[in-house]
């Protein structure tokens, strides 16, 4: 039987876990999503808790247990996530982010209601007292899952015009974490859409938040 060894990138607490940015995994030819997860549990058992928690990416887009896997191909494995590319609209950024950028991404004179939500840091979690967060992303990745979110938003949303913007590195406390703005023609439109840009942010972008409190840290979705 011929076995493939494929290198899986790995974020967040899963790196904590591994003690690594990556891992090397052979499984038996052909390779699918599936026996890639199996593999992984039984060469690398500290991972095994973790893996009906997370999703596989390849090439950068999330994939079914199905998917086939070809030789080279780049894998991630994508644990739950916490929650400058396409202009000034979609970007990551490791310095404060500003809610008149992301306003002025998204005025124009035909759309007359602009909404904005702004995520930031606070002092208590779960009844722990935050020191301070980590942020922490799958770049490609995530950039190219924002700019798919703010595109199905505004297919959504009559005449809606989306940016999603969010931090990386070290977040004090009161800082901002994330930026979201959605202009529309009417205010209803955009209470919509960003709504709808804020809550696919938190389910779908492969950027993690590491809680770091007065008793310990902690990865928030998968735990330590």
């Amino acid at each position: 039987m011929t076995e493939i060894v494929h290198r899986v990138l790995l974020f967040a607490a899963l790196r904590e876990r591994a003690g690594a940015p990556s891992v090397q995994v052979a499984v038996a030819a052909p390779v699918t999503v599936a026996r890639l997860l199996e593999a992984i549990g039984l060469q690398l058992p500290r991972l095994a808790s973790a893996l009906p928690h997370c999703r596989v990416a390849v090439a950068q887009e999330f994939v079914d247990l199905d998917h086939a896997i070809d030789p080279g191909d780049e894998i991630a494995l994508i644990p739950p996530v916490s929650g400058g590319h396409d202009g000034a609209r979609v970007k990551l950024s490791q310095v404060k982010l500003s809610t008149d950028e992301a306003i002025a991404a998204v005025l124009a004179p035909g759309r007359g209601g602009i909404a904005t939500f702004c995520g930031h840091v606070r002092r208590s979690s779960r009844g722990h007292e935050v020191a301070y967060l980590e942020y922490e992303a799958y770049e490609p990745m995530a950039l190219a899952v924002m700019v798919a979110i703010a595109s199905r938003v505004e297919a959504e949303v009559s005449g809606a015009c989306v940016a999603i913007h969010h931090r990386l590195g070290r977040l004090e406390i009161g800082e901002c974490a994330v930026v979201i703005a959605a202009g529309t023609p009417h205010r209803s439109g955009a209470f919509s859409a960003c709504r709808l840009a804020i809550e696919a942010l938190k389910r779908d972008v492969p950027i993690w938040k590491r809680e770091v409190t007065t008793t310990g840290a902690l990865w928030i979705g998968l735990g330590p």
